[in-house]
């Protein structure tokens, strides 16, 4: 079945009924909603969202509506919807706080989305975080906010009055990671690591803030995995990470050396041979062949060359010798069976999806293999893989699947 990030993308938007989830606040204002709050000694929350964002989307249909949810958040906060952008449709409610909202995206910087604003009883912005998730870790994000030591903007006035205090440091980091603010996780990370030194940083404690601080070749954190490689690989170990030092300065050095050439526009091909060269001589510490393969995969899906992109996955994949996870597979898999009627790429789709079985079957990826199957010409053996899917989806995956099998079934195409 096609990749979760997609489908967050194409949700249809529709109004869904509050009455077990969270309850947001109608008809009134902002003066009003902080009256409010400070009565009843309650933070706000404010969801920041846009008509045409997939995970505001996401959000609003499937984690607000739940009761547990609802409970976290009907209990702690004054919750407010307010929407950033403008559309015909929207109500006479909708029109009113559209001087508001520009307010809001000005005052407190909002210019991603979803993006969601605690303010205190008083109603002074503490924290913020961007993104959405699951129930139980958005609930989890969420009461961060409550608690001035893990509140983002508290966290910001207590770094600047004492930028050498570790502990600090090193909980705005956290928290700036969660807002979305990649240049104040580098600098609190670079003063957490600037007061206890490198050898009191390198512990399995802080590896999840050594790998988010890891994202420019210019950056401390950099430096660190660079300088101490086999360190942080047993500390990864160590932490059950599936990354080594090596795929994550390479990564790095992908974003900054190679995406910018495969960006949109480019008036020749992408040179991989080349460009392989040139970093390895800048950086021989770092063994690119991986990150090259991946973005020749990137590449050629751009460009929508099939075969192409079938010879960089398997290239990708031969490079991977400790597995590539399933999900990632089955995207794969289920490209080429969107896009491609060549038989090599195809047969080769067939065998990435199988793959990705291996470790568990799940409805998706059975659906994918079922879809190959049909698409290969093997009818019998995909009507048989697609009523395994189809018992072993959830209700809500339940219809398409049905309808998936009723085409196999009558010999219509699946896909498009």
């Amino acid at each position: 079945m096609r990749n979760l990030l997609t489908l967050l993308f194409i949700i249809p938007f529709l109004g869904i009924g509050q009455q077990k989830g969270i309850h947001f606040e109608h008809n009134s204002n902002w003066e009003q909603i902080k009256a409010k709050a400070k009565a009843e000694n309650k933070h706000i929350f404010v969801d920041c969202f846009t008509t045409w964002c997939g995970p505001c989307i996401w959000m609003a249909e499937n984690v607000f509506p739940q009761e547990k949810v609802g409970a976290f958040f009907n209990s702690n906060f004054i919750n407010l919807k307010l929407q950033m952008d403008q559309t015909k449709k929207d109500s006479e409610e909708v029109k009113s706080w559209y001087e508001e909202a520009a307010r809001f995206g000005k005052d407190y910087n909002v210019r991603a989305y979803p993006t969601f604003l605690v303010f205190s009883p008083e109603g002074e912005l503490v924290h913020r975080m961007v993104g959405g998730g699951e129930a139980d870790a958005f609930i989890s994000r969420a009461n961060e906010g409550l608690h001035p030591e893990t509140q983002y903007v508290t966290l910001i006035k207590k770094f600047e009055a004492n930028p050498k205090d570790p502990e600090v440091a090193k909980r705005l980091a956290t928290a700036a990671q969660s807002a979305y603010d990649q240049g104040m996780v580098s600098k609190a990370i670079e003063a957490f690591v600037s007061s206890i030194g490198v050898d009191d940083f390198l512990t399995a404690d802080n590896i999840d803030l050594l790998l988010q601080g890891a994202t420019s070749s210019e950056g401390t954190c950099y430096d660190i995995i660079k300088n101490n490689m086999q360190r942080v690989d047993e500390l990864l170990i160590e932490n059950n990470k599936t990354q080594s030092s090596n795929d994550i300065l390479a990564g790095v050095l992908a974003n900054e050396l190679i995406r910018p050439k495969m960006a949109n526009g480019a008036s020749s091909p992408v040179d991989f041979v080349a460009i392989q060269k040139e970093i390895e001589k800048d950086h021989p510490y770092v063994n690119m062949k991986s990150s090259i393969a991946m973005s020749k995969v990137q590449y050629y899906a751009r460009e929508k060359n099939w075969p192409a992109f079938k010879d960089a996955v398997n290239d990708f994949l031969s490079m991977n010798a400790r597995g590539v996870a399933p999900d990632m597979l089955n995207s794969f898999a289920w490209t080429i069976f969107e896009n491609c009627d060549d038989a090599a790429c195809i047969k080769s789709a067939l065998d990435w999806s199988k793959k990705s079985l291996e470790s568990g079957e799940q409805a998706m990826f059975i659906d994918t293999y079922a879809n190959l199957l049909y698409k290969s010409g093997n009818k019998s053996n995909a009507i048989k893989w697609q009523e395994k899917a189809l018992m072993l989806a959830s209700e809500g995956e339940k219809e398409n699947y049905q309808i998936t099998l009723d085409k196999m079934k009558s010999g219509q195409p699946t896909w498009e």
